[in-house]
């Protein structure tokens, strides 16, 4: 399948989409995920130099004056921008699809981890295609997170149920991990500020 109708499947007719990819091997999941992420990338590029354009008008003297063509430095910036977003975006679909299916084993995948990559890869459509739009972008997010529910279900032959407890065990548990990372280091910063300055 294109690229493209593989996209319109996943966000129009995702359940039979899954099901045409069950058998895709790695490469061309990594082919498509990169696809996405590459739209992604520049559009959300292009939006956030939008935003900073002020940054940019204020910046613009100083660069002239040093010799740097404003176009040139917003140029780089988009470009050096897009291509950190694709890099760590191929690397966290990696970690994210492996904690993911910690999850979807504990609750009896066992069709392998390369289908949870495949869920979460493929079930990324919408945040990539529409996550880059402001104020509306939450909608693509959430509407990939009900893709990777039904790819898990679909893929690994689970049941809904256990699909989606798996992929929002895996959500909270990481949320709760983040927010127990942030109040040790909250509470270590708080310590150290109130200590008396002659004990440093």
């Amino acid at each position: 399948m294109e690229y493209f109708e593989l996209m319109k499947g996943f966000l129009f007719d995702p359940v039979s989409t899954f099901q045409k990819v069950r058998s895709a091997d790695l490469g061309d999941t990594l082919k498509y995920y990169l696809v996405v992420v590459v739209i992604n990338a520049i559009l959300s590029a292009i939006v956030g130099l939008v935003m900073v354009s002020a940054i940019w008008a204020m910046l613009g003297p100083i660069l002239e004056q040093i010799g740097i063509p404003v176009s040139l430095a917003a140029g780089v910036g988009l470009v050096v921008f897009a291509i950190l977003m694709i890099f760590v975006q191929l690397l966290m679909i990696f970690i994210s699809a492996a904690w993911v299916h910690i999850f979807v084993y504990l609750l009896g995948g066992r069709k392998g981890y390369l289908q949870t990559l495949k869920s979460i890869s493929y079930g990324s459509t919408p945040s990539m295609l529409i996550g880059w739009i402001p104020f509306i972008g939450f909608i693509g997010a959430i509407w990939s997170f009900i893709l990777s529910i039904l790819g898990v279900r679909e893929l690994h032959e689970m049941t809904t149920g256990r699909a989606a407890i798996a992929v929002l065990l895996a959500i909270v548990v990481l949320a709760i991990i983040i927010i127990l990372i942030l109040a040790f280091f909250f509470i270590a910063f708080s310590e150290v500020m109130l200590m008396p300055m002659g004990t440093f």
